[in-house]
This record gives structure tokens, sequence and C-alpha cells, in this order.
């Protein structure tokens, strides 16, 4: 299964679920996951079976749940759009009420820090470790 050029050069690896490939955007501001079905032609959540619906809702509440722990956001946005890639992916971000966009969406602004490539193997050995 590939996963489009888009997700890719604009992500890092992090971990492969049952399920979904879990990927991080580098955001030098907010913690900003990527979790991508390996399922084949998969636009929609519809286009998943039930089973598929419920392991992915499971693998994102527990990345929900470490973000939590380890970043303790003010909000956690879920969202699945795919309006620039027809590819099945939800977005798992934290948000703070001082982010550069709050209490907007996210999507288009410009991260005001650098990326820390720390951030990637801090989240590849947390979920390694699980």
């Amino acid at each position: 299964m590939e996963i489009h050029s888009k997700l890719l050069n604009d992500s890092h690896f992090i971990y492969d679920f049952p399920l979904s490939q879990l990927r991080l955007i580098p955001d030098g501001d907010n913690t900003w996951f990527l979790l991508i079905p390996m399922r084949e032609g998969k636009k929609d959540w519809s286009d998943l079976s039930q089973d598929e619906q419920h392991q992915l809702t499971d693998e994102i509440d527990l990345v929900c749940k470490e973000i939590q722990k380890h970043k303790d956001p003010d909000k956690l946005n879920v969202a699945s759009l795919g309006n620039m890639v027809p590819q099945l992916h939800i977005h798992v971000i934290a948000r703070y009420k001082d982010d550069r966009a709050w209490p907007g969406p996210i999507w288009g602004s410009v991260a005001n820090n650098e990326f820390d490539n720390k951030e990637v193997l801090f989240w590849q050995d947390l979920f390694k470790s699980r």
C-alpha cells in the first residue's frame, strides 16, 4: 500500500499501528500527527469496514492520550478533510489558547518556531515502547 507523496513529503514516520501508519508533521509550535489507514483506495471514513473504523478510533484515542500526557494541550483537534489529498488520513493536533491560530483553524498558518527533529525520536521511542 502506497502513501500519497504529499503526506510522505510533509511528515516523518513515527510508528505502524495495526491499521494505520502514524506520522508527525514538522510543526515547531503544535504537535501535529497524521494517522493514515493502510488500506488501498480509501478516501472517506465510511469506506472503512466497521471493524476498521473501530480500530482507527482506538488508534486515534491512543495518540490523543499520549499527546495529552506529554504536551498538555488546551484542546485536541481531530479531523479528516482530504480536500487536497484524497487518501484517507486523520489529523490529530495539539492546540493551545495562545497558539498562532487560536481559536481558528491551524491550516494555512505558518509556525512561529523551527521544528526540533528530536521530536521525531521522542515520539518514535514512546510508541515503540508501548
